[in-house]
């Protein structure tokens, strides 16, 4: 592993797309978390060491660490290290080459072209040649994985991307505010109707047939309406343990933007 250390803000399944093509490149990595990550597809996705300690995603282990000094002992160890740190306080001491803001929040939440010698934002709310040095494009279709240098990548439609026919039915949303607890296991088979989980007492029905693919941490307090889980019509369960085509795309403009603006493994 090289001393050109990436720090990616969010450590979601797309986050954990970049992380892991960027650490096969050979590219250090560490991913920066917030205290209670609402990561959907735990079982690809780097956040998931926040609550498990660590996580091993297509070979690649997680570590959650206390400080940057483990962070940093953690890359050379060929793992990428997850700190909790919502607020990029660790950012000094970690002095990255790059910075990756995959929070995928639709909205610029505070990152600065000068915050690292190059800064890339995934999906909307980033302006490169702005407060980013690139953009890459996180909606599906023809322009997925494109690395943008001028501009701004599509707004958001609000609409989750066709999966198998289907898109916004396959997303779990919460019925109500409160503490989540999941009934039903990522990778299980699922019926239209079933209970998957529960919000505080509001049952979280499925909406169409398919493999539960993924489905938030029990014990994280959600309001109403945010995504909790997602269901893969497709009904194949390893999909559910393996990084998804979307993230790879990023993952490879993402990589594409740190070579073009200079920064190599």
């Amino acid at each position: 592993m090289s001393g050109t250390l990436v720090v990616l803000r969010g450590g979601g399944d797309l986050g954990s797309g970049v992380a892991h093509r960027l650490h096969r490149a050979g590219y250090g990595v560490a991913v920066l978390e917030i205290e209670q990550p609402t990561v959907i597809r735990r079982r690809v996705a780097f956040a998931s060491a926040v609550y498990d300690g660590e996580i091993m995603v297509e070979g690649v282990k997680g570590l959650r660490v206390a400080d940057a000094p483990t962070g940093r002992w953690a890359v050379s160890q060929a793992m990428i290290p997850v700190l909790v740190d919502p607020h990029g306080r660790f950012l000094p001491e970690l002095r990255p080459a790059a910075i990756i803001d995959a929070r995928l929040a639709k909205r610029n939440l505070g990152t600065h072209i000068t915050d690292a010698p190059v800064v890339i934002g995934l999906g909307p709310g980033f302006v490169a040649g702005g407060d980013v040095h690139a953009v890459i494009e996180t909606q599906r279709g023809q322009d997925l994985g494109r690395v943008i240098y001028a501009g701004a990548a599509m707004p958001d439609t609000g609409v989750p991307g066709k999966i198998g026919g289907e898109d916004a039915a396959r997303v779990l949303r919460a019925p109500a505010a409160g503490i989540t607890r999941a009934v039903r296991q990522i990778g299980a088979l699922v019926k239209r109707g079933d209970v998957v989980a529960y919000v505080a007492d509001a049952p979280v029905l499925a909406f169409i047939d398919g493999v539960l693919r993924g489905i938030i941490h029990d014990g994280v307090v959600v309001p109403a309406g945010l995504k909790v889980g997602d269901i893969d019509p497709r009904g194949v369960v390893e999909h559910c343990f393996t990084i998804s085509d979307k993230a790879r795309a990023i993952g490879g403009g993402a990589l594409e933007a740190l070579l073009h603006c200079g920064v190599f493994p």
